[in-house]
């Protein structure tokens, strides 16, 4: 009699979203998209290989010109993007596989020179952030950013909205909004970053505000089960210092987002790419608290998982799901090699952003 598989490969559905496995693809910026922000046949090509996995998150993709702070990042806000998504979509579909968008305003980490008319940057302040965005001319120190004021922001969160719908009729399965790594969202929920004094800065509750309206525009125009968040309550990424109470106040943001049911929400632990105990959280409360209010919303987890990791996290009830990130770069097949316990290719940090094939598409698969 043959033994059960491990959880980590047997199928899951998150809303309307049903997974061949539990091995998630997470978003992983390459900024290999051709001009107007439009994705390439090479980019279809690169996303089909990896059609094996249970979900892909496409890497993040901006709802606006506003919301774009790297170089060569694809958008999701004109018929060409569309169209060159549908073509990303049908190549993953044709393999049998599963793909939802991850929607991305990036805030204060972006340049001048890659903003309409040479504008500044907005977010939830007027503070630049102590990092570097990838530009024409290399890496270079972010711009400074201004505040939005408060009557764009309904502006903002129909972006949002409508990024969402053209998602729909790039033949995406759903949307990842992300809420991670320092970027808008990001901006305006800790307190080390937002430094308004309206009803979107200050205590928690008006922190998490945004938020709670991006996703309930979202869930109203696409469908809550096809709708998902990334969260990434300690990271210090681009920047974002720690929140004066990040406990509390990712436990408000997980209570406030339970009604609307979404599909699946999918958290980092620790600092993104980096030390998994970065600083002290207790992700199983977290979790314990969203299912407590939406058992059957899906909880990937993220950061440096590896398969004894993954396996230990789904056969002990603390994930439904395990996104990889670095390893999807160098290993096409990754579930498959993760099922047979094989070798991985380990990935070349010299081509993961910009360039062509090389490091992209030309890493071999197991059977290749």
């Amino acid at each position: 009699m043959l033994d059960s598989p491990a959880p980590l490969f047997t199928p899951a559905r998150f809303g309307d979203i049903e997974l061949a496995n539990r091995v998630v693809m997470a978003p992983l910026t390459r900024d290999r998209a051709g001009p107007g922000q439009v994705p390439t046949p090479l980019m279809a090509t690169y996303y089909a290989q990896r059609a094996g996995a249970g979900m892909i998150v496409s890497e993040g993709t901006q709802i606006s010109r506003e919301g774009q702070g790297y170089l060569d990042t694809p958008g999701l806000h004109s018929a060409e993007q569309v169209a060159g998504w549908r073509r990303v979509t049908d190549a993953v579909h044709g393999r049998g596989g599963r793909i939802v968008v991850q929607l991305w305003h990036v805030g204060r980490i972006s340049h001048v020179s890659l903003r309409d008319g040479g504008a500044p940057p907005v977010s939830s302040t007027s503070r630049r952030a102590a990092t570097r965005t990838f530009t024409a001319a290399g890496f270079e120190a972010v711009s400074e950013p201004r505040a939005l004021e408060r009557s764009e922001i309904p502006r903002l969160v129909d972006d949002y909205r409508r990024a969402a719908a053209l998602a729909m009729q790039a033949g995406f399965d759903g949307v990842e909004v992300h809420g991670a790594n320092g970027y808008l969202i990001e901006q305006f929920l800790r307190d080390s970053v937002n430094d308004r004094q309206d009803d979107y800065g200050g205590p928690p509750a008006h922190r998490v505000r945004l938020l709670v309206e991006v996703m309930t525009a979202i869930a109203g125009e696409i469908g809550a089960g096809r709708t998902g968040l990334r969260l990434s309550p300690v990271t210090p990424a681009n920047d974002a210092g720690p929140d004066s109470d990040p406990q509390a106040l990712y436990g408000l943001v997980v209570q406030r987002l339970a009604a609307l049911k979404l599909a699946f929400l999918h958290v980092i632990e620790g600092a993104t790419g980096g030390a998994r105990d970065h600083a002290p959280f207790d992700y199983e409360a977290l979790r314990r608290t969203y299912k407590a209010a939406h058992p059957g919303g899906g909880w990937i987890v993220n950061n440096g998982y590896d398969r004894a990791m993954a396996m230990a996290a789904l056969e002990q009830g603390r994930a439904d799901a395990v996104a990889f990130g670095k390893a999807f770069i160098a290993n096409p097949d990754l579930p498959e090699r993760l099922r047979r316990d094989a070798a991985l290719n380990l990935p070349d940090r010299k081509t993961f952003y910009g360039g062509g094939a090389e490091g992209y598409t030309d890493y071999p698969a197991l059977d290749g």
